[in-house]
């Protein structure tokens, strides 16, 4: 009785070649990946602090009070002063508020800011919605220049179901800026002040 024929040994190592390479290749993209979709995740669910972003306000609020606090902060090599013209507001559970934040570019040349955030306790993430904030979008402020930015939310009225967070009367909302882009080369604040010469936004 014949033997089937083998395959030739170069044959299948030819094979396992390309399938690790398939793996590596597969691994890297997978690994670029990962950064955009940990942020869509946790935008849907509000895992680790990250708030969640709606078009609309919930149809009901809820008698239930928290207090909302805001903390800002600026990263290395921005050079702004970035604060909130209020400390906290109260909001019930379902009500939408607005508060703004008071942004300054102390540099002599406009340069463009990408705000971060979470919430803290990080349970709250999930409840915590945006309907419009500075954040969604990089901001560019011309030399000296200073500006309010606004942000409007809401705490979803689906967080007095939660046992875990039944207790939970205050929640930090936390903003920092980092330059968005590199800086641009220095220039003197009166050239970009002459008349004539708008100041870049």
């Amino acid at each position: 009785m014949s033997q089937p024929a083998r395959q030739p040994a170069t044959l299948n190592l030819g094979l396992t070649a390309a399938a690790c390479v398939v793996f590596v290749a597969g691994m890297v993209g997978m690994s670029f990946a990962a950064v955009p979709l940990y942020r869509v995740f946790c935008q849907l669910t509000g895992y680790n602090g990250t708030v969640r972003q709606a078009e609309t306000a919930p149809a009901a609020t809820l008698d239930r009070i928290v207090t909302v606090r805001f903390d800002a902060n600026v990263g290395n090599g921005l050079g702004w002063s970035f604060r909130p013209l209020q400390r906290e507001v109260k909001v019930r559970l379902g009500e939408v508020g607005t508060v703004n934040f008071l942004a300054e570019n102390r540099m002599g040349v406009a340069n463009t800011g990408s705000a971060v955030f979470n919430v803290a306790p990080g349970d709250v993430g999930a409840y915590f919605n945006k309907i419009a904030c500075f954040c969604f979008t990089a901001q560019t402020l011309a030399a000296n220049q200073s500006v309010e930015l606004p942000v409007t939310f809401f705490v979803d009225p689906a967080m007095a179901a939660d046992s875990d967070l039944a207790t939970t009367d205050t929640i930090t909302l936390s903003y920092t800026f980092y330059p968005a882009t590199a800086p641009a080369a220095p220039r003197p604040v009166a050239a970009a002040a002459a008349p004539g010469g708008a100041n870049p936004l």
